[in-house]
């Protein structure tokens, strides 16, 4: 029974994610996306994090009256995944049939989509605010049966890189719940289309894929090595050594994040506001007279300065774990850049068309596409 129940929970925890979004107050704001042929921009309900508080409280209560094990998302898990990848087919499947097709090949309109922008109820719920929803709520649920499983298994001799690495995807999750708004701003909202890519990716790769740096690590034992004798002995040694690998984590992730958070904010003020100031930084700005661009701070670094904030916060995810010579949990960030550097080459692309001289004059101010200085 335990069997089948992982098979449907991710379902079963997506329809209720559902209801919550269409019945938990919210707050109404515009994005950047715009209706099809016209100018006015979409509207949008977000109550994200509450809807996160709620789900995961309403889990820990299951699994505090012991309903269900702490870690039973952890034991169940591949039962999970394979509900999550057919359930994700489905979605995928039933949002792209039905409608128009926009590209030759159906391989290519199954992938990427055919709906720009899918909403109900006038946007009381937007597809794609509700996958990265589900997929982040779903993430926080493995996050912590994964962690529970590792202190069942070893207690007071439990890592303490799999609680950061655990607190670090839970802050990643938080974070991002807690900006909703700002990445309305962002190229996956207002660019790309729902189909396979998002919605799949989504159901299934996002909220299971993110926690592999603890489902490969959370039946490991702590840090071990080799280290002198003197002093504290081999496990103050090794207590040392993880210490100060939990430190360079953090920094990592910290980094990243203040890069990736930062560059995002710093867009979305300007695009709401373009004479704001954000940080002590005066927007500097090329234009046309009819469309401009920002020049300075995070975005006179690179052209895709965020994107490796997101890699370095994956990676500090990583290195928590405290099994760096461990290939699986490396698929985390490697995964960010297979993904994101051929999508710099592509948005640079759609950028140069719809910018043209512009962006030739934008190339020379930040001639970097990522990495500052390197790449």
């Amino acid at each position: 029974m335990d069997k089948i129940l992982g098979f449907f929970a991710p379902a079963l925890i997506y329809a209720l994610i559902f209801i919550l979004n269409a019945i938990v107050p919210g707050r109404w704001v515009l994005g950047y996306a715009t209706k099809p042929n016209s100018t006015e921009k979409l509207r949008y309900r977000l109550n994200g994090l509450i809807i996160l508080f709620i789900v995961v409280a309403g889990w820990l209560l299951l699994c505090r009256s012991g309903l269900v094990a702490w870690d039973w998302l952890y034991l169940y898990r591949w039962y999970g995944l394979a509900g999550a990848i057919t359930f994700g087919l489905i979605f995928s499947l039933a949002i792209v049939l039905p409608n128009a097709a926009v590209k030759d090949s159906f391989a290519a309109d199954f992938y990427l989509g055919r709906l720009e922008n899918p909403q109900l109820w006038g946007g009381r719920i937007d597809a794609k605010m509700w996958l990265y929803l589900v997929g982040a709520v779903m993430l926080e649920l493995n996050v912590l049966s994964f962690a529970a499983h590792h202190y069942l298994l070893y207690g007071a001799e439990a890592s303490r890189g799999i609680y950061l690495s655990a607190g670090l995807l839970t802050f990643f999750v938080i974070d991002y719940l807690t900006f909703e708004e700002v990445h309305l701003y962002t190229y996956d909202l207002f660019a790309e289309r729902v189909g396979f890519k998002l919605g799949w990716g989504c159901i299934a790769f996002y909220p299971f894929f993110y926690a592999i740096p603890l489902w490969a690590t959370v039946d490991l034992p702590a840090m071990s090595g080799t280290c002198c004798t003197d002093g504290g002995g081999i496990a103050g040694c090794h207590s040392i050594a993880e210490t100060c690998t939990l430190i360079i984590a953090a920094l990592v992730f910290f980094t990243g994040w203040s890069i990736s958070r930062g560059a995002n904010l710093q867009k979305y003020f300007f695009k709401k506001d373009p004479k704001r100031v954000f940080l002590g930084i005066t927007p500097e700005t090329i234009t046309d007279g009819t469309r401009t661009l920002l020049v300075n701070g995070y975005w006179g670094l690179s052209r895709h300065i965020n994107y490796l904030g997101e890699i370095l916060m994956a990676s500090g995810i990583v290195l928590a774990v405290c099994h760096p010579m461990l290939l699986w949990p490396w698929l985390y960030p490697l995964y960010y850049v297979l993904l994101l550097f051929p999508r710099q080459i592509d948005d640079d692309k759609r950028c140069a068309l719809k910018y043209g001289t512009l962006w030739s004059e934008y190339l020379k101010r930040v001639p970097y596409r990522i990495i500052p200085y390197i790449y």
